[in-house]
């Protein structure tokens, strides 16, 4: 987002018009608190020159509040919401084990708590052996947490798939049994209302906006890898729990719509153009 602040500082200046701020990510969220000053401050200067900030979950509301301080009465929360997926563009894909699979799908970075979810892993082979994980994605950390999982000798059990696009997410979701994102800082997070429209159940850190719109998914601290291997292991044991958060989890995300979102961004628009 930061990128795009100078420019829309300078055109408030030379139009006079009112300026809007739509925050995704804050450098809060990608650096894991250890911010970047620059950014920072473009960050800072921008939501203060806005009229209104629009954050896309209460989570990153608080850190514009926070850590930037910006006045609460500006700042908007608009949930992000997901593309309704057709019954004819789902895919099903047989699978050629019977393991169970455990997914983690997103980049590899700090922000995405990857270390958390090898630990959780490890606890889970410890007691079950007729489960697979899988880490799809990549980035800066993938080195790292290929020689963790080395370290820890899961290999055979632990399987890294790079970096998936369009409908190849779609058929990593149609073969898992549950989805994990134990993110340190999600400002929301779209992949697990994906995962939930592929009939997968999730685990989510509580971290993150999404916990926010989501009740029927079980919600952990990202560090707690205790409480992440026993989420893991009971869904994967107890069918009637994978169920259970299968059916009403589809509901709770077939509620969450583009057009709601898109119609409260557009009355805050209207709402600065006839404030007077």
């Amino acid at each position: 987002d930061w990128l795009t602040y100078p420019a829309g500082i300078a055109a408030k200046e030379i139009s006079g018009k009112p300026l809007v701020v739509h925050v995704h990510a804050t450098d809060f969220d990608r650096s894991g608190g250890n911010v970047n000053p620059r950014v920072f401050e473009i960050e800072k200067q921008g939501m203060e020159m806005a009229d209104k900030v629009i954050t896309v979950s209460n989570w990153t509301r608080d850190i514009v509040i926070s850590r930037y301080g910006i006045p609460p009465e500006k700042v908007i929360t608009v949930y992000n919401a997901v593309e309704p997926l057709e019954e004819a563009e789902k895919i099903n894909i047989r699978r050629g084990i019977p393991d169970k699979i455990v997914t983690f799908l997103g980049r590899i970075t700090m922000q995405k708590g990857p270390e958390y979810f090898v630990e959780a892993a490890n606890k889970v082979l410890k007691k079950m052996n007729n489960v697979r994980f899988v880490m799809a994605g990549s980035g800066d950390m993938m080195n790292k947490i290929i020689l963790r999982v080395a370290k820890l000798g899961i290999s055979n059990r632990f399987h890294f798939t790079g970096f998936l696009n369009g409908d190849d997410v779609y058929r990593m979701y149609s073969i898992s049994d549950v989805y994990v994102m134990p993110s340190i800082s999600e400002p929301f997070g779209i992949s697990p209302l994906e995962a939930i429209q592929s009939n997968v159940p999730v685990i989510i850190s509580k971290q993150s906006g999404v916990a926010e719109v989501l009740n029927h998914a079980i919600k952990i601290d990202f560090w707690d890898v205790d409480a992440m291997a026993d989420a893991i292991y009971g869904i994967l044991n107890y069918p009637a729990l994978s169920t259970m958060f299968k059916k009403y989890g589809k509901q709770e995300v077939d509620k969450l719509k583009w057009e709601t979102s898109a119609s409260e961004v557009r009355n805050i628009y209207y709402s600065l153009l006839y404030r007077n």
